[in-house]
């Protein structure tokens, strides 16, 4: 009877201890909890913590609501009709107080269902507003309206979007030669430019050099007057008659010899 008696408190114990593990539950920092009672949905959202619930009747599923990343590659045709690869990086998070709801309609595949698809619209609807030459020239400006338009399909399914960054834009083989080719024939019309400026102003210089030597010689010769002329001559016979010694210099040859008139004329006096 009184092994019994144990026995029958040993279930006891054995089921209230179980009854109260089945009550309790815990959801993982960085996660909210979505309270399913009979597979129903139920609007109350268990933060992070210990929590207890209707044991067998209740039950605990958890979304991580921490910033999640998503990397895709997308192939669209640019206003152009250029086939343009765009690789970009989303970095989004699930909206902490409609868990309950995105569970409910969506379920826990959202990923594959929402983000992927929404990053595809998104790239492919703005790629097609710009020519591949402005998608790397407007790379900021194509990188906000990515960011706008897929913003708002991320909130209509509780969804956050909290950066984006677009990693690379990939063009055809043919495409890259043609934008080599431009930036060399841009790069050479920009030297011949140069070239021709340099060309220009030496040109410049050259005519206002001869121009002031034109005007410098004009100058020299409106200073050039008889009176300058007849003085620089009488300079000159100065410094002749400054260094003659006063002997006349004696002539040979078939010249006509000079006569001393004034020794004549003495010896008739």
């Amino acid at each position: 009877m009184k092994y019994t008696r144990y026995v029958v408190t040993g279930i006891i114990v054995f089921v209230v201890l179980g009854l109260i593990a089945a009550s309790i539950t815990t959801v993982a920092a960085g996660n909210r909890g979505v309270l399913l009672q009979m597979g129903e949905v139920k609007p109350t959202i268990l933060t992070e913590g210990l929590h207890f619930k209707l044991p067998f009747l209740q039950s605990v599923q958890e979304v991580e609501v921490r910033v999640q990343k998503e990397e895709s590659s997308q192939s669209a045709a640019s206003k152009d009709l250029q086939m343009v690869t765009t690789k970009v990086a989303v970095n989004f998070s699930v909206d902490p107080e409609a868990v309950n709801k995105l569970y409910q309609e969506i379920g826990l595949d959202y990923r594959s269902r929402i983000v992927d698809p929404a990053i595809a619209e998104s790239l492919k609807a703005i790629t097609a507003q710009y020519t591949a030459e402005e998608l790397i020239s407007k790379r900021p400006e194509v990188s906000a309206q990515v960011k706008d338009m897929l913003a708002k399909k991320l909130t209509k399914y509780y969804m956050k979007l909290e950066d984006i960054n677009i990693k690379e834009f990939a063009f055809s083989e043919e495409f890259n030669k043609a934008i080599e080719q431009k930036q060399t024939a841009e790069q050479n019309a920009l030297k011949a430019q140069r070239d021709l400026e340099r060309i220009k102003i030496e040109a410049q210089q050259q005519i206002t050099q001869a121009g002031a030597e034109a005007e410098a010689l004009k100058l020299k010769k409106q200073e050039v007057t008889p009176e300058l002329i007849e003085l620089k001559q009488i300079e000159v016979q100065e410094k002749a008659l400054e260094k003659w010694d006063g002997h006349l210099p004696s002539v040979t040859g078939g010249a006509t010899p000079f006569i001393d008139l004034s020794g004549a004329g003495a010896k008739k006096q």
